[in-house]
């Protein structure tokens, strides 16, 4: 085992220098592999693909051979920068600015994983005699795209090897404004859908002659916004739906089209699930009036299930170690996108914490600078708790 003291802003900018948007890696990952190497890590680089999706890198590193095994999951992929002529600064230069460094994942998340190791290093330092059990690191390229051939994989793979996660912090940016602001402890689920109502082509002028969907499917959308999923309950917002697009695909304004097609997304707690939101989606369609079996057709795509890990040991941790450093007694939250503990919940407990996600995917992304030492400083204290060192 190697001494080595890791600088979290040095290893950040290595990082957001790797244009690792999904599905590339750039070398994000051997940049992060050798450092851990250096700890005394054993690191396995993995790749997956499959026919329909393309192929992503994987790195899953442990040091360590006992239990229990303190897993930290993280994806060291990006968004595209969007327009460029709107940055600052390049994208991918990690530019110090004004106490801030920009660039893309600066936010999301490159800086967690940086800081993760950080406080890593720490820990093996002070105690590479009797560490108490195992860490981890679970790093996927592939969280920001269709997550196919990342974290899911990624998890099977160290299953099917017998290797247990006894708990895992992802390090997704939590906070809304400042370092300690909020802890996710669960997500809503996601579904994507897809309706399509069947009518008549005909001329406008005839109108009783053709069968216009168009008609029927804004009935169906008005019946579903005015319906109430629920009004949420003690860890989990009031579910929502909302409709991304509708549309026929006709340009020309004599014809009636023969289908009307909307596509929206639903926001779910943990008082659904998939059937039971197919079950209800269905019956409202179905009692709204005029509408037959045969006249739509609905199909529904699951991203992942609505979760929560309890308030407990895990978020205490946490929790315990954000008020140390930072004087704020976070929230536990589910609100919020997806991320890859929808599929770690499945494997062990699983809470969120990292970085202030306010310019996460926006131009300029950016970090403060001085929370990169406040965030090691978090994460090493969180595996002080984990292993009862304090």
């Amino acid at each position: 085992m190697t001494e080595m003291k890791i600088d979290p802003l040095e290893l950040t900018k290595s990082l957001i220098k790797c244009q690792s948007v999904t599905p590339e890696d750039g070398g994000a990952q051997k940049v992060l592999s050798k450092i851990l190497k250096g700890l005394g890590f054993e690191c396995n680089e993995l790749v997956f693909e499959d026919s329909e999706s393309p192929k992503v890198k994987n790195l899953y590193a442990r040091i360590g051979n006992t239990a229990p095994n303190f897993c930290f999951a993280g994806h060291t992929d990006v968004v595209p920068v969007g327009d460029i002529k709107l940055w600052e600064s390049e994208p991918f230069d990690a530019v110090e600015r004004n106490g801030f460094l920009f660039g893309r994942g600066a936010s999301d998340m490159k800086s967690a994983i940086a800081c993760f190791a950080s406080a890593a290093s720490q820990f093996i330092e002070k105690y590479k005699s009797d560490l108490g059990g195992s860490i981890s690191l679970l790093i996927t390229g592939d969280e920001e795209g269709l997550a196919i051939n990342g974290t899911k994989k990624l998890l099977k793979w160290i299953s099917d090897k017998n290797e247990t996660l006894d708990a895992c912090l992802v390090g997704e940016p939590t906070n809304p404004n400042n370092l300690g602001d909020m802890i996710k402890i669960g997500r809503r689920g996601s579904v994507n859908g897809k309706l399509v109502v069947f009518g008549t082509q005909g001329h406008t002028a005839y109108p009783h002659l053709a069968d216009n969907p168009i008609h029927r499917i804004t009935k169906i959308i008005s019946a579903i916004i005015d319906s109430n999923l629920d009004n949420g309950n003690e860890h989990f917002q009031p579910s929502t739906l909302q409709f991304s697009s509708v549309d026929v695909g006709n340009s020309t304004t004599n014809v009636i089209p023969s289908e009307a097609t909307a596509n929206f997304n639903i926001r779910f707690n943990d008082n659904h699930n998939l059937k039971s939101l197919e079950e209800w989606l269905k019956n409202t369609i179905r009692n709204t009036g005029g509408i037959d079996p045969d006249q739509f057709e609905l199909s529904l795509r699951l991203s992942g299930d609505a979760f929560i890990t309890p308030p407990g040991e895990l978020s205490n941790i946490i929790s315990d170690s954000v008020k140390q450093v930072t004087s704020r007694i976070p929230d536990l939250s589910t609100t919020g996108g997806t991320s890859d503990a929808r599929f770690i919940k499945d494997y062990c407990p699983v809470a969120e914490f990292g970085m202030v996600g306010k310019s996460m995917h926006k131009t300029n992304e950016c970090v403060k600078i001085s929370d990169l030492e406040q965030l090691t400083q978090i994460y090493f204290l969180v595996l002080e708790r984990f292993f009862k060192k304090i």
